[in-house]
């Protein structure tokens, strides 16, 4: 029979490693830093940067209690230790109990100084007074990093201690204890390494990961990684405004949406465009992903009469050209993918079958 102790601590071992990484099992059932004290952490979409910065310094604080919550609830598993006398057997459980009085000890002064002056003392304070512009203070910065991030037009992926977030004017990763952000006008992006999995914990398939280093022309500024799975690249490119500079080893594996829509978009670019009337060249949010401009328009072209061949579309502009690239997409046989881009799909509005041949820009490409 295993003793009360190697039984307590392999469960505690194992409950320490999970709450430290968060699996998605733990979020889900809210035991997290953010999910077990939501209350005094406040929303991260009204306010981002204190969000995080009580994130951060809650986080530092709570695990520093763990080794301390393991010499009580092992004092309590075996109590033949006698680890609640005055002090303990041995001299590692003395060494063992000093460390785990004194961690949450050092936590907390940090913490306090991190609060100093409305968390003028927080690391993630100092990294944007950096970068405001000269004469405005942290809190500037901060309320434009606050105001892109309600945004809907963001780049976001990741849970609240592991994020990657991409907004107008900022590049953001956040980690349990810190926040790093890079202007983008500033940013140098590099795609410094692709690791493939052939099993993701979340989806149960293969998986690309990818490292992208973020620097900065301001030398104040430490450079940062950021990871994101290979399927988010595409959308992170057109988030940024400088381009991703990749090492030559490096091979990004697309999907096969991805190469689809690629190739629907350089046909689309070839179309003829649509003239719109006047009245209608203000573009409205693509009722799709409400992020992009509704400019694509079908219109006709291609040729074909026939009975279930392509019809007339008379709606107006209401997709963007990628929500309407993965719509037709969709509606092919996706056994035979060598034939989706000569096949035909219905107007997601009207239903009036086109081809890819009458897909038709009425403004700047995406």
């Amino acid at each position: 029979m295993e003793s009360p102790e190697a039984v307590f601590t392999f469960a505690y071992l194992l409950f320490a490693i999970c709450f430290l990484l968060t699996p998605t099992e733990f979020r889900s059932a809210g035991i997290t830093v953010h999910g077990l004290l939501a209350a005094f952490l406040g929303s991260e979409d009204l306010d981002f940067v204190r969000f995080h910065m009580r994130r951060t310094a809650a986080a530092l604080l709570l695990h520093s209690f763990l080794p301390l919550f393991y010499y009580v609830g092992l004092g309590v598993a075996a109590p033949h230790k006698n680890l609640f006398s005055t002090l303990p057997d041995t001299f590692t459980w003395r060494v063992f109990l000093t460390v785990a009085f004194g961690l949450p000890i050092w936590a907390a002064l940090v913490g306090l100084a991190w609060h100093r002056n409305s968390w003028d003392g927080h690391p993630l304070a100092h990294s944007l007074a950096i970068q405001a512009p000269t004469g405005a203070g942290w809190r500037a910065a901060a309320s434009l990093l606050n105001t892109e991030f309600c945004r809907i037009d963001k780049f976001s992926r990741g849970p609240p201690e592991g994020r990657v977030v991409v907004t107008d004017s900022w590049v953001v990763r956040t980690a349990a204890y810190g926040v790093n952000v890079a202007l983008q006008r500033d940013a140098r992006l590099e795609l410094a390494e692709a690791r493939h999995h052939t099993l993701s914990a979340e989806t149960s398939t293969a998986v690309q990961m990818l490292t992208v280093r973020v620097s900065s022309r301001n030398p104040q500024v430490t450079p940062f990684d950021i990871r994101l799975n290979s399927t988010e690249y595409g959308e992170l490119r057109e988030k940024l405004q400088a381009p991703i500079h990749a090492v030559s080893n490096v091979v990004i594996h697309q999907t096969l949406n991805d190469l689809f829509l690629d190739a629907f978009r350089a046909q689309v670019e070839l179309n003829p465009h649509c003239a719109m009337p006047a009245h209608l060249q203000e573009f409205e949010p693509c009722i799709g992903c409400m992020q992009g401009p509704a400019n694509v328009k079908l219109f006709h072209r291609c040729g074909a009469s026939a009975a279930g061949e392509c019809e007339m579309c008379r709606c107006r502009p209401m997709w963007c050209l990628a929500c309407m690239g993965r719509w037709f997409a969709s509606r092919q046989d996706q056994q035979r993918p060598e034939r989706w881009l000569g096949g035909r799909a219905p107007c997601p509005t009207c239903r009036a079958p086109f081809c890819v041949l009458d897909v038709s820009l009425t403004g700047t490409s995406l």
